[in-house]
């Protein structure tokens, strides 16, 4: 069996965490089950995402499924928990599955507790899972899918270097509504290029 094949199935078994400067993503902790319960079930985050109520045994029956997981592992979403440096404490969950289809590829998704939003966590996560897919897991492309009316989600796709590449109208049954979808998409090219201009920005001004 070769080394990607074996990758795949396994996914990254040596994932601990990925530390940014005011955040962390890691596996998830028993005590992430009431600030995760907390957000995930309120309205305005509940809108967007596929759940409509979030209850304890939805959190503990997804805490069970992420034992079982490690990032990277082909057809299954990993959740990483998405911790707060300086309290130490959960403030949203971010996530990643590379496609069955296309090994190369992942696709990523976010959500953030309502009391951290608009400042700057959200993209830090993203720009650190970018990162991981692409240095780490070696990926080729990832994409990422936004409910064409959650602009605040776009706006982070978005300032992270993210392109939209489609625009769909009423293309999904969404709770029971017909709903557009906006797609990003990055390439580890891509990604590259935006990594030797931010060091070429931070030497400019060291200098």
């Amino acid at each position: 069996m070769s080394q990607i094949k074996k990758r795949l199935q396994a996914g990254d078994i040596h994932f601990i965490h990925l530390i940014t400067d005011r955040i962390k993503l890691r596996r998830f902790d028993v005590s992430d089950l009431e600030p995760l319960v907390k957000y995930r079930s309120k309205p305005r985050v509940a809108r967007f995402q596929s759940w409509i109520d979030y209850s304890a045994e939805d959190a503990l029956k997804l805490f069970k499924e992420m034992k079982r997981r490690n990032p990277g592992m082909e057809g299954y979403w990993f959740q990483f928990a998405i911790e707060h440096n300086e309290s130490g404490k959960m403030i949203g969950d971010c996530g990643l599955r590379v496609t069955t289809a296309d090994p190369t590829h992942a696709d990523i998704g976010f959500t953030l507790d309502p009391k951290f939003q608009g400042q700057g966590y959200a993209t830090e996560a993203v720009q650190s899972l970018l990162a991981y897919c692409f240095k780490i897991l070696k990926l080729r492309r990832i994409t990422a899918t936004t409910d064409a009316l959650n602009l605040p989600s776009a706006r982070v796709l978005e300032r992270v270097g993210m392109r939209r590449e489609a625009s769909f109208i009423e293309n999904t049954l969404f709770k029971g509504k017909w709903g557009s979808e906006f797609q990003y998409a990055m390439l580890a090219s891509e990604w590259r290029a935006l990594v030797r201009l931010g060091s070429k920005r931070r030497s400019k001004r060291s200098s």
